[in-house]
């Protein structure tokens, strides 16, 4: 009787430990803040970061935060899809080292949704505004994804506002027509411009679990892992909770899915900010008007950076899949030519992450600019 009696003790402390463990890892994954919404609240504000909102003349709004000021000026121009609390894990280190401004440009985050806005030029123009009436110094600019190709522009027009440059694996020239139709961010926008346009299925996320060419990679490694493992746990979270964007309690963050939920939030929605009209004018390519890429890249004067993932490892060493769609920004004959085109241009490639280098590598991303500001002061 005794040996059996300590044979349940131990199983109970076993079971215990097990659920507490359980526990701990569902509040983890639950807990874990996927878009850096809470930044602010969490430590920004505690490094000295605040708030702003700068108002146009024509009452277009630019939101954005700024950290204290500990060393020249520095903007940051977010990704598509994202805010500038995209830049959340490497914010506390760099307001140590510069006087970080980051913006939501239209369409995203708290600044203005005027789709007569969404256009690179119109953009660009307005974030000159922004350095010229509201950092009023010259910067440090460095942009991610259509945020490099923002900082591109501002660079080429505004020399005189610029430092020097970091363009952070921005889709240069892959986004032209002939070229990006066989892009897996086109085939992403082509959702929104074909959601936006029918009345069958409610959230966007939904029409893109069905349509999304991520299922196609997926699939790939094995045919049932998109339905069982994606696809089908969200669709029953959005039948059970309607409004709300899935947030699967078993999937840790390094692994990704829960992401795939968040990053399609969208105001039509009413889940997040970001406008669906905004992806649309990349699908009909109406973002680019009177924006010349090559013309761009070489006015630009100062010192520029390109920073560029490394292929995919399902696809590598190739940037592209079975199919010919480009799974990157862009490939290395693109980044090359980047390069090329800048009067003086330094390629940092190999960078072993996502789209996204400065959430996935922060310090990698720290260091190019920490070496960068290095460089420029002596």
């Amino acid at each position: 009787m005794r040996v059996m009696h300590r044979v349940l003790i131990i199983v109970g402390i076993v079971i215990v430990v097990l659920l507490i463990g359980v526990g701990i890892f569902a509040y983890r994954n639950m807990n874990h803040d996927i878009l850096n919404e809470q930044f602010l609240q969490k430590k920004g504000f505690k490094l000295g970061f605040k708030e702003g909102m700068a108002q146009l003349d024509d009452g277009s709004e630019i939101y954005y935060i700024e950290g204290p000021d500990n060393g020249p000026k520095l903007l940051l121009l977010h990704g598509q899809q994202a805010t500038c609390y995209d830049y959340a894990r490497v914010l506390p280190k760099l307001s140590k080292e510069f006087h970080v401004y980051a913006l939501d440009y239209y369409g995203h985050g708290r600044s203005s949704k005027n789709p007569d806005k969404y256009q690179a030029v119109a953009i660009g123009e307005d974030i000159i505004w922004f350095l010229r009436n509201i950092i009023r110094e010259k910067a440090y600019i460095s942009g991610h994804s259509s945020g490099a190709l923002l900082a591109a522009y501002v660079s080429a027009k505004a020399p005189d506002c610029i430092i020097s440059t970091v363009l952070e694996d921005g889709p240069f020239f892959a986004t032209l027509p002939g070229r990006a139709e066989k892009t897996i961010s086109w085939l992403g926008f082509k959702n929104m411009h074909d959601y936006l346009n029918q009345h069958e299925i409610e959230t966007f996320l939904e029409y893109s679990l069905e349509h999304d060419y991520m299922q196609e990679i997926f699939n790939a490694e094995a045919p049932w892992l998109w339905d069982r493992l994606i696809k089908n746990p969200a669709l029953k979270h959005i039948k059970k909770h309607p409004g709300q964007v899935p947030k699967m309690w078993y999937f840790p963050p390094e692994l990704g899915i829960n992401s795939i939920y968040a990053i399609n939030a969208n105001m039509q929605d009413e889940t997040s900010h970001y406008d669906l009209r905004f992806g649309v004018t990349f699908y009909d390519f109406s973002w680019f008007e009177e924006f010349d890429q090559e013309e761009i890249l070489k006015n630009i004067q100062s010192p520029t950076i390109v920073m560029h993932v490394a292929p995919n490892k399902l696809t590598a060493p190739s940037y592209y899949d079975a199919n010919g769609v480009l799974l990157a920004a862009m490939d290395e004959k693109d980044a090359q030519n980047v390069v090329d085109l800048l009067p003086r241009g330094t390629y940092i490639g190999g960078f072993q992450s996502s789209h996204d280098i400065h959430a996935d590598l922060p310090n990698e991303y720290i260091k190019v600019l920490l070496d960068l500001k290095h460089q420029m002061e002596n």
